[in-house]
C-alpha cells in the first residue's frame, strides 16, 4: 500500500521567551535532496536532542489535528500542518500501524523508523498551551522518526511504500513502555530487541534496567516552568 505524503522544511528561528526552534516549517514544492541528516534546507536547533542519524525526519499523522482542535477549541485554527513541526504529513499511517524498525521506500531513498517523538516543552509555547507536550505524551499522538538507511531525491509526488517490517513492537507499544507503564523489565527488553531502534531510545532502556528506575519526563516536557495538570 502506498501514502501519499506532504513535505515540509524550516529555518530555525529565535522566540521571545523561549529557546530557538525550527518548529515552523513551509511546504517543499517539487524534489529535495534526503541525505542522512534529514531533507536538504531543513534545519534543526539545539542538536543534542533534535535531528542527527536517528532523527533525521518526524513524521507526524495528519488525523491526529482535528483531534487536538477538538480538544483545544480556542487554539483549534493553529492545529493544521505542519504545525508540530513535522517533516511528513500522510493519511493512513499512525501510531498503532507503524513499528519500530519499518524500512519505507520514499522516491529513491530509504528510511526507517527509530522511535516515537519526544514531545518536548517547544510546543507548549508554540501553541501556548501550557500542558500540551505532556498532553501528547499521555495520549500516545507523538508522531514518529526516522534514519536515512539510503540517501535519495524525493518529494510530495512519491508516496510512502512499506518494504520492510522487521519487529512486532508499534510506536503506540513503544511509547506505552516508555512512558505508560510502571518499571517493567520484560517489556524494556521487548522494545531493545525491536530492530532499527534509536542509540538515544537503546541508552535509555538499558539505563532503567541497570538502574531499576524511570529517569524523570519533567525538564522535557516543561522546560523550567512547573507542570500544569
Amino acid at each position: 500500500m502506498k501514502f501519499p505524503v506532504e513535505v515540509f522544511i524550516g529555518r530555525v528561528q529565535k522566540y521571545e521567551g523561549t529557546r530557538p526552534s525550527a518548529i515552523a516549517k513551509r511546504e517543499v514544492e517539487g524534489e529535495v535532496m534526503l541525505t542522512g541528516l534529514g531533507l536538504e534546507s531543513d534545519e534543526q536547533a539545539e542538536k543534542k536532542i533534535h535531528g542527527g542519524p536517528d532523527r533525521a525526519l518526524c513524521h507526524y499523522p495528519r488525523e491526529h489535528y482535528l483531534y487536538w482542535a477538538q480538544a483545544c477549541p480556542e487554539q483549534a485554527d493553529r492545529f493544521v500542518p505542519p504545525a508540530f513541526g513535522e517533516n511528513l504529513s500522510s493519511v493512513g499511517l499512525d501510531e498503532k500501524n507503524v513499528f519500530i524498525g519499518d524500512i519505507f521506500r520514499w522516491g529513491d531513498a530509504l528510511i526507517q523508523v527509530t522511535q516515537p517523538r519526544s514531545p518536548c516543552f517547544k510546543v507548549n509555547f508554540h501553541f501556548g498551551i501550557a500542558n500540551l507536550a505532556s498532553l501528547m505524551q499521555q495520549s500516545a499522538r507523538t508522531g514518529w522518526l526516522y534514519r536515512v538507511i539510503n540517501d535519495g531525491a524525493v518529494s510530495r509526488d512519491a508516496p510512502l511504500e512499506l518494504a520492510s517490517r522487521l519487529s512486532d513492537v508499534s510506536v503506540h507499544d513503544a511509547a506505552a513502555i516508555a512512558w505508560h507503564q510502571p518499571f517493567d523489565d520484560e517489556q524494556y527488553h521487548r522494545l531493545l530487541s525491536a530492530p532499527g531502534l534509536s542509540v538515544s531510545w537503546t541508552r535509555t532502556m538499558q539505563k532503567r534496567r541497570d538502574s531499576h528506575k524511570i529517569e524523570s519526563f519533567s525538564r522535557r516536557l516543561w522546560g523550567n516552568k512547573p507542570a500544569v495538570k
